[in-house]
């Protein structure tokens, strides 16, 4: 038996925000914008998404988006408290009710033994809490991204449509 394929994650969670009356920011660093791509493609994104970061340098991060350079120099720019500070700091600069972050390695180069390349954090920022996970995603740096935009996409629109706040 064959099951009809789903439409696209970002097509889904525009009705979703929509209902709730919330704006969605991003801040991205190894997807490099396709976070917010994915989202913009969808007709009517202005109606819940207030826009990016793409914060590729520590020095991005740490001015725009104000995450504390005492966290990049402990943790470095791939971790918990980076994409924390990462999402929260989004939520706040552009006056968003939900906020998407993901810092990560996408390869081919750039892993050592403690963060191989694939080792990817997402946060995601409600009103209710922010919340972050670590994901090591496999294959090509175009995969590698892809997968995290799908990650993150995929956690808000559960998040979203489960109407309950984050765990």
């Amino acid at each position: 038996m064959s099951y009809p394929e789903l439409p696209p994650v970002e097509t889904r969670i525009g009705p979703l925000l929509l209902a709730r009356g919330w704006w969605l920011a991003v801040a991205e660093s190894c997807t490099g914008g396709l976070l917010g791509h994915r989202i913009t493609n969808v007709p009517g994104a202005s109606a819940y998404f207030r826009g990016g970061v793409i914060a590729y340098a520590n020095e991005v991060k740490m001015h725009l988006l104000g995450v504390p350079e005492e966290v990049l120099l402990e943790y470095g720019a791939v971790s918990e408290p980076t994409v924390r500070a990462m999402a929260w700091g989004v939520k706040e600069r552009l006056q968003a009710d939900v906020a998407l972050a993901i810092s990560g390695i996408a390869g081919p180069t750039g892993g050592t033994p403690e963060k191989p390349v694939g080792t990817t954090w997402i946060a995601l920022a409600t009103p209710e809490g922010i919340q972050a996970r670590r994901y090591r995603f496999t294959g090509s740096r175009e995969e590698n991204k892809w997968q995290a935009t799908e990650a993150a996409l995929q956690w808000l629109l559960d998040v979203l449509q489960e109407a309950r706040p984050l765990e």
